[in-house]
């Protein structure tokens, strides 16, 4: 076993798993796995920026798990960060804060290679499974943008498109400093409209329809997951590897969509965090499974924090 060190910092959360490894079994055991929403990617998409308030939540997070990191005495450590960061003129001050604070650079990585990594992370442990027929098609859908990959054991092809939960909320449902509440019908059109657009975009590289199982990754996923099983709480263990009916996805987006910011709140599987972004998020799982006509998603909480693990083993 190699006990290593994995952080995936998003545009809405930042995310640590400490694991020990062994590459000739395939085996991964977590010592520790959390997730922190720090919405590093606030106002990117309109200021080309990261905003001085943004960058403090992410540092804040970063002290915290240099701690649990430092404890655990991970061998290894690898930083990967994701679309915010690819976006934004001032990424430079992020970097530097990132490597004062845990020592390592972060991987500012592209959207291909985020990709490969969710997909490693996503269907190691779905391989041979009853049930699940393959090419997968692993869709990450994350805050700024969504990850498509196709591939069997290995990757065969791969894009990122700039659509996400945040990045949707932002554009439409956001005036004046202020959330709809709930979104009209014109906004969740204008939403589908843009989701639409980038499968498009996808289609022209990734051939999503060919697809026999889809896996989906990220917060928006598996609250929608949470949501579905009626969770008390949120429960990893419940949602992970759960399967969601396409009806069911579509009542819980359609629900979402209709709910205030109070109504969205008061559900017990609810981050916070995912508050004002989840019935973005959600739209964008329906579009996907209309698409390309996917009866269910397979739901898993092993994504790219789990791929990174493996490329340091």
């Amino acid at each position: 076993m190699t006990r290593v060190a994995a952080v995936d910092c998003g545009t809405n959360s930042i995310r640590l798993l400490v694991a020990d490894a062994d590459p000739a079994t395939g085996e991964l055991v977590d010592l520790d796995r959390r997730m922190t929403i720090v919405r590093l990617g606030q106002g990117v998409d309109r200021t080309g920026r990261l905003a001085p308030e943004a960058l403090e939540r992410t540092f804040a997070a970063c002290r915290e798990y240099a701690a649990v990191i430092k404890e655990l005495g991970a061998q290894r450590l690898r930083f990967v960060a994701t679309s915010a960061s690819r976006d934004a003129e001032n990424r430079d001050e992020f970097v530097r804060g990132v490597l004062d604070i845990l020592g390592v650079e972060p991987e500012v990585v592209t959207g291909d290679q985020e990709a490969a990594l969710s997909f490693t992370g996503a269907t190691k442990e779905l391989t041979g499974r009853d049930g699940l027929a393959r090419p997968f098609l692993v869709v990450d859908i994350g805050g700024g943008s969504t990850e498509f990959v196709v591939g069997d054991d290995e990757v065969r092809a791969a894009r990122s498109v700039d659509v996400g939960c945040v990045r949707l909320t932002e554009r439409h449902l956001v005036h004046d400093g202020k959330v709809s509440d709930p979104p009209t019908a014109a906004e969740a059109e204008a939403i589908r409209a843009d989701v639409e657009a980038a499968l498009d975009l996808a289609e022209r590289t990734v051939p999503l329809r060919e697809a026999r199982t889809l896996v989906g990754l990220a917060g928006s996923v598996t609250t929608v997951s949470a949501i579905a099983q009626n969770l008390p709480e949120y429960d990893s263990a419940a949602i992970h590897h759960s399967r969601v009916p396409y009806e069911k996805v579509r009542e819980i987006t359609e629900s979402l969509l209709a709910s205030t910011h109070a109504e969205r709140a008061a559900i017990p599987s609810m981050h916070p965090g995912r508050v004002d972004v989840i019935a973005a998020g959600a739209l964008v799982l329906l579009s996907i499974m209309e698409r390309i006509g996917a009866a269910e998603v397979v739901v898993s909480e092993h994504d790219i924090l789990d791929g990174i693990v493996w490329s340091i083993a």
